[in-house]
């Protein structure tokens, strides 16, 4: 399995897993489709009126992943990203409901942002298109969410998520399946209040080339083109003939509309109303179906980290020009936290190396809140790396760099709550010890300074006769045992 990546896409409607064979040809990598899972279980149309997950749709959910957790059996847990989308991100029961089904499936699951979710979004269906000069407007009706893109070759250019999806809307507006053009008129009007807060950015940028990915874009091409209501593509005469049919009807009858799966004719008329929606807003003429979407994204991301062009690595040198970093500064830490870190002696893994590249790309930020105030600048920073649009992390990557930031300098005791696992304590550790020992910001000789770490007793040997010469040092690393004495670690200062 050394050449097959997996991901798996939970989205609020449908979870798909697609497996992937690399294929290397002329110094370019590429990924070809081997197999692929999908089952519906309108994941959000389980949330209450509190955005709380019933446990018939958890039970649903949990059904479907143990299914695909038996096909990705054997799997390197480094070739499968699994990433959870709207419903995930607004659930208030998602903490209970994560480690269920990480259990069912095998392997951790990533709550992504919806800038996340677009970015891979539109890898996903720019990997699938032919390559071409033109800026292409991407639209994604999800579930519970829709991710609307404009880019150029593989630059994004805009990315939007907006709170509105096919799940969703079908629930707000159609519940009993009833469909009336005043419900139709309603949801339209809804979708396009949405649209109308990126309409007239996206507008103006323009584009030459439309296309439309996800369940409710295939749907409705299928319905349009089989139906005779269209003949190339999705265009608004054609959505307006299939909604006049649907009010004449009052409801959806799936044996007048060739081409409509079951799992898709239950929202329907969410879908159309927010296709509509688009296309009066963003004044769309023809929308051409885009494949690959989340899943193939989500691959080739994979593919990026495996092959070492880690999107995330981009990110960071991104912020770190944006926010300022005094970048003689960030090596400095970053060498130095990173040699204490080869010294901890933790097991080899994907988990020590997710660790040791969480430390790199913390040490090079550590310092961007100093670009709001100096004063509780780790603070900043931690609520920058939290809450910022941070393509290629996750929410759960996201958090860790925050703790990281948060717990670099200052009380320990702040960190409690959060509760770090003890490797995720000692790579910390790391952190802190190198940015004590970097305070005179300059370049100076070797430090004679070692760690060692055994459960939850670290010791640190200085020589002696190099911490006489610097007292600051000294006191400080006094300071410092005293902090992880409280957080019950046993700190040893060796003077050798």
């Amino acid at each position: 399995m050394d050449h097959l990546l997996a991901a798996v896409d939970l989205g609020s409607n449908s979870f798909r897993l697609s497996i992937g064979r690399v294929v290397q040809q002329d110094g370019i990598a590429q990924i070809y489709a081997i197999d692929r899972l999908k089952e519906s279980v309108r994941l959000a149309a389980g949330l209450d009126d509190d955005n709380v997950i019933n446990e018939e749709a958890i039970e649903r959910a949990i059904t479907i992943l143990k299914r695909f957790g038996e096909r990705l059996a054997g799997f390197h847990p480094n070739r499968v990203r699994a990433v959870a989308t709207n419903t995930f991100r607004i659930a208030r029961n998602v903490a209970e409901i994560l480690p269920r089904a990480e259990a069912a499936l095998g392997f951790p699951i990533e709550v992504i942002a919806g800038q996340e979710e677009a970015r891979l979004i539109f890898s996903g269906i720019t990997s699938e298109l032919p390559p071409s000069a033109n800026r292409r407007l991407m639209i994604d009706i999800g579930g519970g969410s829709t991710e609307v893109i404009i880019g150029k070759g593989f630059q994004p250019l805009h990315m939007s998520s907006l709170f509105m999806g096919c799940v969703s809307y079908t629930r707000q507006f159609f519940v009993d399946g009833r469909i009336t053009e005043s419900r139709m008129q309603q949801a339209q009007f809804a979708a396009r209040r949405e649209f109308e807060t990126i309409s007239g950015q996206y507008r103006r940028t323009g584009w030459q080339e439309a296309y439309g990915s996800s369940g409710t874009a295939k749907g409705l091409l299928a319905v349009l083109m089989e139906g005779g209501m269209s003949k190339k593509g999705i265009t608004l005469e054609g959505m307006e003939k299939l909604k006049a049919k649907l009010v004449k009807d009052g409801k959806v009858i799936m044996s007048e509309l060739p081409g409509l799966k079951h799992d898709r004719s239950l929202v329907l008329p969410g879908g159309l109303a927010i296709m509509m929606a688009a296309f009066h807003e963003l004044k769309i003429k023809l929308m051409l179906p885009g494949e690959g979407a989340l899943r193939v994204g989500v691959l080739y991301d994979l593919l990026g980290r495996d092959s070492q062009h880690d999107k995330r690595d981009e990110t960071v040198r991104q912020f770190m020009k944006r926010y300022h970093v005094d970048l003689k500064q960030s090596a400095r830490v970053k060498r130095a936290a990173l040699g204490f870190f080869s010294q901890l002696g933790l097991p080899d893994g994907p988990d020590k190396q997710e660790l040791e590249r969480t430390l790199g790309w913390v040490a090079d930020l550590h310092e961007i809140g100093i670009s709001i105030a100096h004063d509780d600048y780790h603070k900043h920073g931690a609520y920058i790396l939290q809450h910022a649009d941070m393509p290629g992390f996750s929410n759960d990557d996201q958090i860790m760099l925050s703790l990281f930031a948060l717990g670099h300098q200052g009380k320990l005791g702040k960190l409690q709550a959060r509760d770090p696992s003890r490797d995720k304590w000692l790579t910390l550790f790391c952190l802190r010890l190198a940015v004590l020992l970097s305070r005179r910001r300059d370049d100076r000789e070797p430090m004679p300074i070692s760690i060692q770490a055994n459960g939850h007793s670290i010791r640190v040997n200085a020589d002696e006769s190099w911490l006489q010469k610097h007292p600051l040092t000294e006191f400080s690393l006094q300071a410092e045992k005293r902090e992880w004495n409280k957080a019950g670690f046993e700190f040893e200062l060796n003077p050798t």
